[in-house]
């Protein structure tokens, strides 16, 4: 009898001793999916997994551990996967940056990256590399206080991945003076690029509809200064320049400019990439940001004429048009940089 209870007490302690699994497990549920699938992937590695209709997904992986990327259909965010997670995702693609949630084993180190995501929203600066070097030095050194502070609070996430965001944080300040040098030298390409555009009658658009009713174009704000705004409302960067153009707006609001933002929205980031959907997207954003100035969108999105005008294949896009319809700079500064305020006081508006 004692041997007998020797003998399953070796089993239980073997049993309980099982390796981990060589796989992972990935389940969630997207409220107001984007689409029909989703794809996990880094640089060696992808995989689509099926969204059932109701939103619900769940497979499993087998990966070497590191960073990945999710991707919806519309947005995309970091994970972080090692084989013997069994992680569980919920979001909802109306407010995805901010609704991303996981559960289980892995949770600690993806809620991490989705909190990170949201924290680094604000604490870079739009117009960030359009500073002086001295104000650009500094911000960066506060920027990193605030991310090395940031680690601090998660030291509890998984082991591989503290040391993977510690070495990057060690290097951000070095990496960024160097990024800065050689936006330096971009600038100075991308303006000669669009140098030959200076002075020339600008590219119009032509009956585009107006968010307050009836139709605009550039025909119809002659006399003024027209400082124009491509974006679109799935495009990051775009939607980050808007409170610095509410501000700027409000500034100027009596002097001889118009603020006209133009929408290129085509469909991207909607379900079904449906144009219809789209527009009404627009109409939202206007309502729910409080947009103010002259809100348009453009009759062919990426097509439209005004936009191959202007040589635009990357948004957002800022443009100055003078009171005769001329060009005075085709690719303006954005509103959050300090260069915009300069360029408007060197020509008395």
């Amino acid at each position: 009898m004692k041997k007998l209870l020797l003998t399953l007490c070796i089993i239980s302690i073997i049993a309980c001793k099982q390796e981990p699994n060589d796989y992972l497990t990935f389940s969630g549920t997207i409220t107001d999916k984007n689409s029909d699938s989703i794809v996990v992937s880094n640089k060696t590695y992808s995989k689509t997994i099926q969204v059932n209709e109701d939103g619900t997904f769940n497979d499993t992986l087998k990966v070497e551990s590191g960073r990945y990327s999710f991707y919806d259909g519309g947005e995309s965010t970091n994970l972080y996967l090692q084989n013997g997670y069994n992680l569980n995702m919920t979001l909802d693609t109306k407010m995805f940056d901010e609704t991303i949630e996981y559960k289980g084993i892995g949770a600690e180190s993806n809620n991490y990256l989705a909190r990170k995501s949201l924290m680094e929203e604000t604490l870079f600066p739009p117009s960030l590399f359009d500073f002086e070097e001295a104000d650009f030095k500094s911000t960066l050194s506060k920027i990193s206080a605030q991310k090395i502070a940031f680690l601090d609070e998660n030291k509890n996430i998984d082991s591989t991945l503290y040391a993977i965001e510690k070495e990057g944080l060690d290097k951000f300040e070095s990496e960024y003076l160097n990024y800065f040098a050689k936006q330096e030298e971009r600038n100075k390409k991308r303006a000669a690029k669009f140098a030959d555009l200076i002075g020339q009658t600008s590219p119009a658009f032509v009956n585009y509809e107006n968010y307050n009713g009836g139709n605009t174009s550039l025909n119809d704000l002659k006399g003024k200064y027209v400082y124009v705004d491509v974006w679109a409302t799935w495009c990051g960067p775009c939607k980050a320049e808007i409170p610095s153009l509410k501000k700027v707006e409000k500034e100027y609001h009596d002097k001889n400019i118009e603020f006209v933002s133009i929408s290129v929205d085509n469909g991207r980031g909607y379900k079904n990439k449906s144009k219809e959907a789209a527009k009404e997207g627009w109409k939202k954003m206007i309502a729910e940001k409080e947009m103010g100035g002259v809100q348009l969108y453009a009759d062919k999105d990426f097509e439209s004429d005004f936009v191959t005008g202007y040589k635009i294949n990357g948004i957002p896009r800022f443009i100055l048009i003078d009171p005769n319809g001329n060009i005075v700079n085709p690719d303006a500064p954005r509103p959050s940089s300090p260069k915009l305020k300069k360029l408007f006081n060197s020509l008395n508006i």
